[in-house]
């Protein structure tokens, strides 16, 4: 199988990255070509924009999250059509705490062996691009970048700036994309607004991917993909991680209800695709509208999302909070991360200081902070068993009670504090998982799900 393959990267966060991607996914698709895309990172929204605006098959890869074989690995599994578009994270070599090569985009090229084209800010600046991307092709060691986008030039400077690049660095310049033609990405504190929530976004897109398609060769960054090195083939079955004796279960029904609307929509494809694996049928239901929960259910998952933005909605649906509290009673298993700890606890206060009940599930009551609490990449070890899993925290609120079922450990610095709230089969923390960096973690949570199923069969 041919996986053709590109890295979008940049010198820094906020230059151009994810219009970039967008832009270049949708020129892709007017062309015909079949594509997929990956965000190289824990990012939940960039790979929302990718699925649910353009519409193309999309993931996360993450080399805290899992070792390079594993994260081949999940590229080929997940990879779809003729041509895949990684996005990247921060800026070209800021992996862990913004100092290690580790978890950087280029660490991911690396281990995807995939070419890069390098997006770079030109707003201000002039011979002083040169000297920028110099440094970045100096520490290409692998001499992975094979183009350079400049984004926020005008059409009439690039045309004196792109040869005096071209000439000194040996690099080819793709294309240059005009100043006011990003500003329709909006962001707020957890980063990008919500796709759905961007007024004629589609609209404002196909524009942007017209422009895009005047400004930068995209046949040529075609070809660059295309020409990428053989990619090669999985050693062993991909579900190799799942085990014979699930792998047996999966004839049986097993009903999951997922939380999905605008307050809980972050979850990683691959988590969703291993309990999957593993013999779930996910079935998703609105803790803002419905009114009762799916039927036959065996446990339930709660992601991560903006429950603050919606808390009206979410605590006045006392029906569907009733159905769950009477299940969570009879211990049926529960997994809630970040937005989802929060709605599962008491009660969620405002940045109004207003106070507003929720599923009460744990006593713990979230509040509004003034700064953002937690932030990047953890490695959870239970306090009772030893056993670990990767995930990542970014987060504005904070809660009474964070739990102490586990430790969390920064990957870099070795900061550590409790979290997560353990009761039974509950677990519910402000950490968002990451299942395939241990997928005891996923066989857990559908075992609990099956036990209990068949306990309650039997009453």
């Amino acid at each position: 199988m041919k996986y053709s393959r590109i890295v979008i990267a940049a010198t820094g966060s906020g230059n151009g990255k994810t219009t970039v991607t967008c832009s270049l996914l949708r020129a892709l698709q007017q062309r015909g070509v079949s594509v997929c895309s990956f965000k190289c990172g824990p990012d939940y929204i960039d790979p929302l924009y990718h699925r649910n605006v353009i519409g193309v098959p999309t993931g996360n890869l993450d080399l805290f999250f899992t070792d390079e074989k594993r994260t081949q690995s999940i590229f080929r599994r997940e990879f779809a059509g003729e041509v895949a578009v990684v996005e990247g994270v921060m800026g070209l070599y800021d992996g862990l705490a913004g100092i290690k090569r580790e978890a950087s985009t280029y660490h991911m090229a690396e281990t995807l062996d995939a070419p890069i084209i390098l997006v770079a800010n030109g707003y201000g600046k002039g011979r002083s691009v040169i000297a920028e991307l110099k440094g970045f092709l100096d520490f290409d060691r692998s001499k992975r970048i094979a183009g350079v986008i400049l984004n926020r030039v005008s059409a009439a400077f690039s045309e004196i700036l792109v040869p005096v690049i071209e000439e000194e660095l040996g690099i080819p310049v793709l294309g240059c994309l005009p100043n006011q033609q990003d500003d329709f990405f909006q962001t707020r504190y957890l980063g990008l607004v919500l796709p759905n929530e961007v007024k004629d976004f589609r609209k404002q897109l196909q524009t942007q991917a017209k422009l895009f398609e005047r400004h930068v060769d995209v046949g040529r960054i075609l070809e660059i993909a295309r020409e990428a090195n053989d990619f090669p083939e999985e050693e062993g079955p991909m579900d190799a991680w799942i085990g014979e004796a699930l792998c047996r279960e999966r004839s049986k029904p097993l009903r999951i209800g997922v939380a999905q609307d605008e307050a809980f929509c972050f979850y990683y494809r691959e988590n969703r695709g291993m309990l999957q694996d593993l013999g779930a049928e996910l079935v998703e239901f609105s803790p803002m509208t419905d009114e009762r929960l799916p039927k036959a259910i065996c446990g339930l998952w709660f992601g991560g999302g903006y429950p603050e933005l919606h808390l009206a909605a979410l605590s006045g649906n006392r029906s569907l909070i009733g159905e769950i509290r009477a299940l969570a009673r009879e211990g049926i298993p529960i997994r809630g991360e970040c937005g989802g700890f929060m709605y599962l606890g008491d009660s969620i206060e405002d940045a109004s200081g207003r106070v507003w009940p929720m599923a009460g599930i744990h006593p713990g009551r979230s509040f509004h902070s003034e700064g953002r609490r937690r932030f990047g990449y953890v490695t959870l070890t239970s306090n009772e068993t030893g056993a670990t899993i990767r995930g990542h925290e970014y987060h504005y609120y904070d809660c009474d009670d964070n739990g102490s079922a586990y430790t969390a450990e920064k990957p870099v610095t070795g900061k550590q504090w409790k979290c997560i709230v353990e009761n039974g089969a509950q677990q519910m923390g402000f950490p968002h998982l990451y299942y395939p960096s241990n997928p005891e973690f996923a066989k857990a949570f559908v075992r609990e799900c099956r036990r209990w199923k068949e306990e309650r069969e039997q009453k």
